[in-house]
């Protein structure tokens, strides 16, 4: 099961054995409604109150700490009553109950008055304005009208005689917080009520905080495209009526409201459907500015399974259940594409502890069986998530779920690894996305974005730009809406960052991410300056940047070193390390002046280490796991199956990296081509150099003519990657090849760049008739007659080689023709 459940309460196991002891075992008789144990109210300060029956039907209400895990008996009424809502204050010295309302003083005990004398409609709930707030002298009490309005009731208290008695009883001081409304939602943890309002066409929702200084405002409007015609209250969070009929309240509105820590808000509706096999619910991302509504179809279509869509608060995402079909995990930060919501079907979408649709989320995270009286915490598990990756057959399983991983879990080792492996071995299964690069962006992204607000807002969490794919069974539609309006001055936390999410979507959020377009043409740009443009203040800046993340790179351990990656000299990489912070600081410093540059400084320079290290992370795991040892650089060797695995692999970061003009470390391209060379057939090699999939470095190109002997095979292998070489690198490398072969090589390349200084120039002096040489073979002698003539004009290509000049080119051109047809050279 993806969601993993554990039950922090439960009511045959944490209260009926202190029942029995207690000798109220008319309790444990569950037969009937009316002796039926069941909770009432879930208080923020992880208070549970429950109510039961004793003897001669005696009405109790108790309370289970979730911190103690003690028990208390608050209240008993000496009658058989329905308790449906019920509240005690934070000093457990005033409860509420809902009997004609009565206001009851725990302390001294039956000190009861009547608030208001009402059906069953109204509910009660005591605010909790401060955490862990002892001995005050006031509690306020919200109190929800079958008449469709809320009250705050200020209730002050003082001690008399060493008992705490109300003050003004008579009279209590009283404020209208909502009039006209038709549906509310209490928030516990946060002090907020959210409420809505039936207007003409549309609703509208309001948000009321209540703040520690005993004050409230209204914060939040947005209008919403729900029709609301039933004419019965809803109420959510604000107690639970166990007695109350099913039937009656899954025909009245299905929705509630689910905020996230990083600014979220979501409000999830369930919608009729004409179609008896469909199940049709809506998602409102206020703070994105869009509203995605969900159709299913149904697999299986029994009449006595279809209940409404149970939605769960995750805080990154949102579950909609609906027991024995599916469960889809909708991201909260990240909706806009529909591949990163998970859509379970099946064993997959199975939760064992919740089997109907009766459940609350008082709490972030939290479920509570309302019908079984058992509160749960939920999150997902990451071994079910591990084998749902490996299990799954289509592309929108795997994204949703590696996004899911590596979001999610926020950077667990383990769990990395894992991700990796599975990587390694389904590169070629994944047709709509790189899994590598997904892999890089999001880890990047889950690593940097905690360090500096709204950075996630500036970084891409994500290598696509869009995704065309589907769903089976799923069919979604988005409608752009408005966006809520908010008034608060100097509020921190949620509504600071849902107002910058919502300042992010008026100024086209698209915009904001980094993207490499402008890097990779500014980088092909710089990669063919001339040696003169290269010594600018510009390019002395970028590899100065370049250095700087290298730096970074020193702290590597020795079991990172696993790899051999070289700390060498790798220019066209440098100058991407270099550019990429160059631009990024610019982007950065564009949207986030207030940081300051030295904090902007920091934050680039380790993005850019942190995406080196993370290649070097999936070249160790891949290194482990393949049993793989620095052997990989003994040419005299073919390679073994896990060397080729690995090749293929870093063939496939290198893929990833040019998709995302992305640098990689140090060293990779030689550790690369010294795998290519080991595990390639030669054709093969040849024609992985041409298309620019192997890149020769001079440590790998070098080490290849040392230590390789000159047999026929290895004299064709050396002569066709020397002929590849750039000409900077040729001049580098090709001391290490002393063979007649490069010396032919040498000769060719002395005499092309003779013939093209030729063609640049205009020859004044008549080509002379015959040079003197030593061997009569009239085509050289005619080519070493115009070279003479050339060189007599000053024109010398390798002016710091004095031995090639035309004697080494006639010398060699002879021994080559000779060496040809058999003959002895002397």
């Amino acid at each position: 099961m993806l969601l993993h459940l554990v039950a922090e309460f439960d009511l045959q196991r944490d209260v009926v054995p202190w029942l029995a002891a207690r000798g109220w075992a008319a309790a444990l008789d569950t037969s009937g409604k009316s002796s039926a144990l069941y909770v009432v109210n879930v208080e923020r300060n992880s208070k549970i109150i429950y109510t039961w029956k004793g003897k001669e039907r005696n009405t109790h209400i108790g309370l289970y700490d979730l911190q103690t895990k003690q028990n208390e008996h608050l209240y008993m009424f000496e009658r058989d009553l329905r308790i449906i809502s019920c509240s005690v204050n934070n000093e457990r010295t005033l409860l509420v109950s809902k009997y004609l309302t009565l206001l009851i003083e725990i302390h001294p005990i039956n000190n009861v008055r009547v608030l208001k004398a009402v059906d069953s409609c109204v509910q009660v709930q005591f605010l909790y304005p401060v955490e862990g707030r002892n001995n005050s002298t006031e509690s306020r009490l919200l109190l929800v009208s079958e008449d469709k309005y809320i009250e705050q009731f200020d209730i002050h208290v003082a001690e008399e005689e060493h008992k705490v008695v109300i003050q003004n009883s008579g009279q209590l001081p009283r404020a209208r917080v909502a009039d006209d409304l038709i549906w509310a939602q209490w928030d516990m943890m946060e002090q907020r009520l959210f409420y809505i309002v039936p207007k003409e066409s549309r609703s509208t929702l309001k948000c009321v905080q209540f703040y520690p200084d005993e004050s409230f405002n209204s914060i939040l409007e947005s209008h919403l495209d729900i029709s609301v015609n039933d004419t019965q209250l809803k109420l959510v969070n604000f107690g639970y009526d166990h007695c109350q009929d099913q039937d009656v309240a899954s025909k009245s509105l299905n929705l509630q409201v689910f905020t996230s820590k990083a600014g979220g808000f979501c409000v999830c509706c369930s919608l009729a459907s004409d179609t008896p096999d469909e199940i049709r619910y809506s998602i409102y991302f206020l703070h994105k500015g869009y509203n995605k509504t969900f159709t299913v179809s149904l697999e299986r279509t029994e009449s006595h399974q279809l209940k409404e869509v149970a939605f769960m608060n995750l805080d990154y995402y949102v579950a909609a259940y609906l027991p024995g079909q599916f469960l889809h995990l909708l991201n909260i930060e990240h909706p806009d594409l529909l591949c990163y919501s998970l859509f379970l079907t099946g064993e997959d979408a199975r939760i064992d502890m919740l089997q109907n649709c009766s459940i609350q989320s008082p709490l972030m995270s939290t479920v509570l069986d309302c019908r079984v009286g058992s509160m749960y915490a939920v999150s997902i598990s990451d071994s079910a998530l591990l084998q749902f990756l490996q299990n799954s057959k289509q592309d929108s399983e795997r994204l949703a779920a590696l996004h899911c991983a590596l979001l999610y879990f926020r950077h667990t080792e383990d769990l990395e690894m894992q991700i990796i492996w599975w990587i390694s071995e389904n590169l070629s299964t994944c047709h709509s996305f790189d899994p590598i690069q997904e892999f890089i962006i999001a880890s990047l992204y889950c690593r940097m974005c905690p360090e500096t607000q709204n950075l996630d807002k500036l970084l891409p969490y994500t290598s696509l730009l869009d995704w065309i794919g589907i769903i089976p069974g799923v069919t979604c539609a988005t409608d752009i809406i408005s966006l809520p309006v908010l008034e608060f001055q100097n509020s921190k936390g949620f509504w600071e960052k849902l107002n910058s999410n919502l300042e992010s979507v008026k100024y086209a959020e698209p915009h904001l991410h980094y993207h490499s377009n402008v890097l990779r043409r500014e980088w092909r740009n710089l990669s063919e300056e001339t040696e003169e443009r290269r010594t600018t203040a510009y390019m002395r800046n970028i590899f100065e940047n370049a250095k700087k993340v290298l730096s970074h790179l020193d702290t590597w351990d020795s079991e990172e070193r696993l790899v051999p990656l070289f700390q060498e000299e790798d220019y066209q990489q440098q100058l991407l390390m270099g550019l990429m912070v160059t631009q990024l600081k610019d982007h950065l410093m564009r949207h986030l002046q207030y940081v300051g540059k030295k904090k902007i400084d920091q934050i680039v320079l380790d993005y850019v280490a942190n995406l080196l290290n993370l290649v070097h992370r999936i070249m160790k795991e891949v290194w482990r796991r393949y049993q793989l040892h620095s052997c990989i650089f003994c040419f005299d060797e073919r390679g073994s199956t896990g060397e080729f695995a690995v090749f293929h692999i870093m063939s496939r970061i290198l893929e990833a990296a040019n998709g995302m003009c992305m640098p990689l470390p140090p060293g990779f391209h030689t550790l690369h081509f010294g795998l290519g060379v080991r595990c390639l057939p030669l054709h093969t090699l040849l024609h992985y150099i041409d298309t620019g999939v192997l890149h020769l470095t001079e440590t790998c190109v070098g080490k290849l003519l040392k230590d390789l002997d000159d047999t026929e095979k290895n004299e064709k292998l050396k002569f066709s990657i020397v002929m590849r070489l750039p000409e900077a690198l040729s001049q580098k490398v090709r001391q290490f090849w002393n063979h007649p072969i490069n010396a032919n090589f040498i000769a060719r390349k002395y005499v092309k760049l003779l013939l093209e200084k030729l063609g640049n120039r205009q020859s004044s002096s008549p080509m002379p008739e015959r040079l003197s040489v030593p061997v009569e073979f009239l085509p050289l002698n005619y080519l070493t007659n115009m070279l003479a003539e050339i060189e007599n004009q000053g024109v010398h290509p390798y002016e710091k080689q004095d031995h090639v000049n035309v004697r080494f080119v006639e010398e060699t051109a002879l021994k080559h023709t000779m060496t040809f047809l058999g003959l002895k050279y002397s």
